[in-house]
Formats: structure tokens, C-alpha cells, sequence
């Protein structure tokens, strides 16, 4: 292939045919159509919803031991570092809702086994794609540890409850508090940008995961004005499912799930 030649072949499994994706589209989608993604997420999860439900209701019962487990054990020094985390590995997890939309989407009936079997595309490398999301999770967890030692040495973590009253009680805290913003959001964009057409990307074609990961880091920033807004939606709907002692991802996270696979649809793969 030439040099100059700069677009991405990637084979797609359903068709059989080499198909051409250029990461330098602009898509010039208006930014209120990532709410339009959510609207169709919202459909698809009231299309048979009992299996949508019950995936978030499976994710919201994981995340509940994983934080219960965290503050049995002590570790409530990390919980908030590990909240934000999980919104790095959500996509992975979300696979199965990217299944029953495509499903919905090729007329094919909603199958449980479906949703939690990878079937077609790329299976190994959507699973080395979380380990490797993962590790970024646990990179941002250790530079938080890091960035309160800076600020607070080795001053005992105060709990959850004394938390805000040493963030907002002098300028150390002020200055925690600004560091670990800035640094959380280079984290959170990064991983918002590797991650949010990669897994869908890899569901639907066969191709290795760092090349998934590239190709939808271009995509984003190639459409960065719609996706800082579905980033924000994002962002607003999990600080929900937060405020609601997680209850809320029962419904958040699959909605978010659904509305991703119509993200990627629109951006990378949009419907002739």
C-alpha cells in the first residue's frame, strides 16, 4: 500500500469484504446529536428490557461488594480515585449491551447468550483491551495515592466523612483538590478517547487492539465537539448513578451502553 495512502483497512467479519475507515472524517455532527444517541439507547433498552435491566442490575451488585469489600479492608482512602476508574473499564464491561444493539439493530432477536458470549470480531483482543484499560485504572488509583502523600505527607486518610473538611480546610487541601482535578481529567480524557469507539470497534471487525485504540482516539478528536457533549452526558449520568448509592446504574449503565453502540454508528460506521 502506498505511504501516501493514509486510511486504515480493516476487514469486516459480517460482510466478508475489505471495507476502507478514514480516521480523518470530521463528521460535522451537530452537538446535540449525542443526545440523539442516548434517545435510541434508551429505545434499544426498553427493547426486550429484562436482559438490559438485568445486566446493570449485575454491574450495580459487583460494584456495591467491590466498595463494601474496599471499606471492610480499609482501602476507603482509594474510593474515589476507584469510582472515577470505573468509568475506564465501563466500555469493556458495557460489551454485551453493544451486542443486543447491534442485534436490535440487524433485526436479530435479543438472546441472553448472545449478550455475555463474544461472538465474531475480535474476542481476544476486547479481553487484552481491559487488561489494559485495567492497568490504566490502576495507574490513576497509585497517582492519586501519590498526589495526597504530596500534599499531606503521611497524615492518616480521614475517612469519608472528614474528607471535605480537609479538602476545603486550608490551601494544602485546596491545592490536592486542584492537582488531582487536572490530573484525574488527563487521566479520564485520555482513557474517554482510547476507549469509546475501541470495544464496539473490536465487537464489529477483526483487528488488534492498539490499532482499535488509535483509530478511536482519532475519531474523537476528530469530532471533538460532539463527543466533549456525550463525554459531559457521560459524566452528568454516572455522577447520578453515584448520588443514588449506585442504585442508578441499574438504569444508567445500560442505558449508556445501548447509546455508545449508536455513537460508534454515527462516527466510525454510519448507516448508508
Amino acid at each position: 500500500m502506498a505511504a501516501a495512502d493514509k486510511k486504515e483497512w480493516l476487514f469486516d467479519q459480517t460482510s466478508g469484504i475489505e471495507q476502507t475507515i478514514d480516521p480523518r472524517i470530521q463528521r460535522h455532527l451537530p452537538a446535540g446529536a449525542a443526545f440523539g444517541w442516548l434517545a435510541r439507547g434508551w429505545r434499544d433498552l426498553w427493547t426486550s428490557p429484562w436482559s438490559s435491566l438485568l445486566y446493570g442490575l449485575v454491574v450495580f451488585a459487583v460494584s456495591i461488594t467491590v466498595v463494601y469489600t474496599m471499606f471492610t479492608a480499609g482501602w476507603d482512602y482509594v474510593l474515589f480515585p476507584a469510582l472515577a476508574g470505573f468509568m475506564i473499564i465501563g466500555p469493556v464491561v458495557a460489551v454485551g449491551l453493544y451486542q443486543k444493539s447491534r442485534a436490535i439493530e440487524q433485526g436479530e432477536p435479543v438472546r441472553l447468550d448472545d449478550m455475555l458470549l463474544l461472538r465474531g470480531g475480535s474476542p481476544g483482543q476486547i479481553i487484552f483491551l481491559g487488561l489494559l484499560l485495567s492497568l490504566l485504572m490502576l495507574l490513576w488509583m497509585r497517582a492519586a495515592v501519590l498526589i495526597y502523600a504530596l500534599f499531606f505527607g503521611y497524615r492518616p486518610f480521614p475517612g469519608t466523612d472528614h474528607i471535605v473538611q480537609q479538602l476545603l480546610g486550608g490551601p494544602f487541601g485546596w491545592g490536592m483538590l486542584v492537582t488531582g482535578t487536572l490530573v484525574g481529567g488527563l487521566f479520564a480524557a485520555f482513557a474517554f478517547a482510547i476507549s469509546a469507539f475501541s470495544v464496539p470497534m473490536l465487537l464489529a471487525r477483526r483487528l488488534d487492539a492498539l490499532t482499535a485504540m488509535g483509530l478511536s482516539f482519532k475519531f474523537v478528536w476528530n469530532n471533538a465537539g460532539v463527543m466533549f457533549v456525550w463525554g459531559a452526558v457521560v459524566a452528568v449520568l454516572f455522577a447520578v448513578s453515584v448520588a443514588t448509592a449506585l442504585v442508578g446504574l441499574i438504569i444508567v449503565f445500560p442505558l449508556l451502553g445501548h447509546a455508545t453502540w449508536h455513537a460508534y454508528r454515527a462516527i466510525v460506521e454510519p448507516q448508508t
